[in-house]
């Protein structure tokens, strides 16, 4: 296979059109608070590519271990171009956080090469709220939007790649 000069410059971000794709979003309901934040900014990336309110797609999954799970599951449906995973995993006082946080980004990177749709990692996983909270901020550094729009630019490369 013969891979060209795509149109995508390192360190420039492509323009990028959702008005004719679907992405499913599925958000984590533990650490709702931030997780809501996180989809705030995915909606507002959305609306902001031109995507339609009927294409993005909302799932829930009780925690950021469920994950990899149901974002295989909705990309195997064959109905989305790309799966955005959003959730939060703060460090506490017990290695919980080392088993939730590194499974859950293991499974997602796993269901997307084994599906071969861009599978996101929108999950948030930190030492306490307070890095929560600023990441998860729509107004400042929100991933939740930084996650959406890595989704868009991952289908346009793909698509390019197939050409």
């Amino acid at each position: 296979m013969k891979l060209e000069a795509s149109s995508i410059e390192i360190g420039r971000l492509p323009t990028l059109d959702a008005r004719s794709l679907r992405v499913a979003v599925v958000c984590a309901r533990c650490n709702d608070s931030i997780v809501s934040k996180l989809l705030e900014g995915a909606r507002a990336a959305w609306a902001r590519h031109g995507g339609p309110s009927e294409g993005l797609i909302l799932q829930r999954v009780p925690g950021a271990f469920e994950l990899p799970l149901a974002c295989q599951h909705i990309a195997w449906t064959g109905r989305v171009h790309a799966v955005v995973a959003l959730g939060c995993v703060i460090r506490g006082d017990t290695p919980h956080f080392d088993y939730v946080a590194g499974e859950c980004a293991r499974g997602l990177m796993h269901a997307g090469l084994l599906t071969g749709l861009p599978i996101i990692f929108g999950v948030l996983t930190v030492e306490n709220p307070a890095q929560a909270e600023e990441r998860a901020d729509p107004a400042r550094m929100n991933k939740g939007g930084e996650a959406l729009e890595a989704a868009l630019e991952m289908i346009q490369l793909l698509r390019e790649n197939r050409s």
